[in-house]
């Protein structure tokens, strides 16, 4: 169930948990870090001489380990084939370029947390985030200054608040806040419709899922209509989403009774060999 929440056949997934998963060469110790602690030792590395270091784990999940490194920006690597060597990015390369995306991921976090929690103080912020105070503070800051949230003074205490959070289409910065509403939405959508007994969905309610599966090809009829209707999907939530925003702003709120309705939508598309290793 979570590899087909993030959208990976469950092989995929399976290779991700044991990437993460103890070393059997260093016991107590997940693979990933242990290989970037050795590649960081060691300065610059063969890949051969990787391999050997961890001839206890298997082979092709050391490749993986490297691969993710090497993407992650925790490493370099150089050559190819067999004669292919890897040195670990030094402290000043890891920061080229990092800091002002770490802010935007954080800002758009705590954006989402203020909006779906609102209003929310600084210790439900800290706990929910699980970032460090300062960074939960430096992000409050950016988002008060440019109007993203608002603060307000109950009893002494500030509480913070926001009408609602967009993640723009198509931006590269932020996506992980985005990953969080989206899984946190799936969550507590289930766990809502459990606390309620329900066992079966039910014509006309208001809380719940479906997933629809649809095989199609190049050529197919219905081919573009079918994996385009994600964007149909999107369209139609976010002209609803304008329609309530401006009926609001001339509307009375109400002190009781009002309900956030959180909807959220997904799609993925795979090919028939993708396909057998999920059921496998």
């Amino acid at each position: 169930m979570i590899a087909d929440l993030f959208g990976v056949s469950l092989r995929t997934y399976h290779n991700k948990v044991r990437r993460l998963s103890e070393s059997t060469t260093d016991r107590g110790r997940p693979l990933w870090n242990a290989v970037l602690d050795y590649v960081q030792a060691e300065g610059t590395v063969a890949r051969a001489d990787i391999l050997l270091r961890f001839c206890k784990d298997d082979s092709a999940t050391v490749k993986s380990v490297l691969n993710d490194l090497v993407e992650a920006g925790f490493v370099f690597a150089k050559g190819r084939g067999d004669g292919v060597a890897f040195r670990a990015a030094s402290p000043a390369e890891l920061s080229v370029g990092t800091r002002g995306d770490a802010d935007e991921t954080c800002d758009s976090l705590v954006w989402i947390l203020v909006a779906r929690h609102s209003p929310i103080g600084m210790a439900q912020l800290l706990e929910l985030s699980q970032l460090e105070a300062r960074q939960v503070e430096a992000a409050l800051e950016r988002l008060l200054a440019d109007g993203r949230i608002n603060q307000r003074l109950i009893d002494g205490e500030a509480e913070y608040t926001s009408d609602g959070c967009v993640i723009p289409l198509g931006q590269s910065v932020g996506w992980e806040a985005s990953v969080f509403d989206h899984y946190q939405a799936v969550v507590t959508a289930i766990c809502a419709k459990l606390a309620l007994g329900n066992s079966r969905s039910e014509r006309g309610e208001a809380i719940g899922g479906s997933t629809y599966s649809m095989d199609v090809w190049p050529g197919h009829p219905l081919f573009d209509e079918a994996l385009g209707l994600l964007q149909l999907l999107r369209n139609n939530a976010a002209g609803l989403r304008t329609r309530v925003d401006e009926m609001n702003r001339s509307l009375a709120r109400p002190n009781a009774g009002v309900r956030r309705v959180v909807t959220y939508v997904g799609q993925n598309v795979t090919d028939s060999y993708e396909l057998l290793e999920t059921v496998e």
